[in-house]
């Protein structure tokens, strides 16, 4: 049997023992609360940053954004929606719209937006990576197929020169921008042919190829058919699936 002082003992073990846990509960409830009111607060600033971010863009900040003014920078940085990059107030790049200008205080405001260092005035300091670069370019190529997009637009959107531009891009991609475009606009056409009822000089015209001998030309180039020949052997293709369909249906019920 145990003695009296063995007892006590152990029971001050067990005591010591529920006082640490209580302990330590009320330590990580304390930490959990702690971190909930951090994300709390990050939250709060984001949305007041998101809140504030077009209301930053004041007629002196513009005007700088307009006059590449050099003073400015380091007091703010400009990004532009249509193009996803960012960048110094001093950037010689085309002037943007206004409408989509979105302004920040630093530049994590803008990274954490999703936007890109602009490869020109290098806003962070560090040079953007080629590859995310070439997104950039085809994003907006992508985006703007049925608009006239040359390479020299294509330079004074994406912040570069056009040599280095299109040396960058071939690089990456193994192809030019052109051809990058026209891969694209023919896709399109693709699509518009087998899905629509649209006539070939108005399809040209949806997919930014308005002159209509050269979309044809262009379109028969990458794919070894005029555009009505691509639509009429797809339709013959799906006419005799579609026969080969119905004559094993009724051969079943014969």
């Amino acid at each position: 049997m145990k003695s009296g002082i063995e007892r006590e003992m152990e029971s001050k073990d067990e005591s010591r023992t529920e006082h640490r846990t209580e302990h330590n509960m009320e330590k990580l409830a304390v930490s959990r609360t702690e971190r909930q009111n951090e994300r709390n607060t990050e939250s709060q600033i984001e949305l007041q940053t998101e809140d504030k971010v077009d209301e930053l863009l004041t007629e002196e900040k513009w005007q700088a954004i307009l006059s590449n003014n050099a003073a400015c920078d380091g007091t703010f940085f400009y990004a532009v929606r249509t193009t996803g990059i960012f960048c110094r107030p001093s950037c010689k790049s085309k002037a943007p719209k206004r409408e989509n200008v979105a302004v920040f205080s630093v530049a994590e405001q803008a990274l954490a937006a999703g936007f890109r260092p602009c490869k020109r005035c290098k806003p962070t300091g560090e040079r953007l990576p080629d590859a995310e670069w070439v997104e950039i370019m085809t994003r907006y190529m992508d985006n703007h197929l049925t608009e006239p997009v040359t390479l020299g637009h294509l330079a004074e959107v994406c912040h570069g020169s056009p040599y280095h531009l299109h040396r960058t891009f071939k690089k990456i991609t193994g192809i030019t921008p052109v051809d990058y475009l026209q891969q694209q606009r023919v896709a399109k056409a693709r699509q518009y042919l087998l899905q629509s009822e649209q006539g070939v000089a108005k399809i040209g015209q949806s997919v930014g190829l308005p002159n209509t001998s050269y979309f044809i030309t262009l379109f028969k180039k990458k794919t070894g058919y005029t555009p009505s020949q691509f639509r009429q052997i797809y339709q013959a293709t799906t006419q005799a699936a579609e026969d080969n369909i119905s004559a094993k249906e009724a051969s079943i019920y014969e």
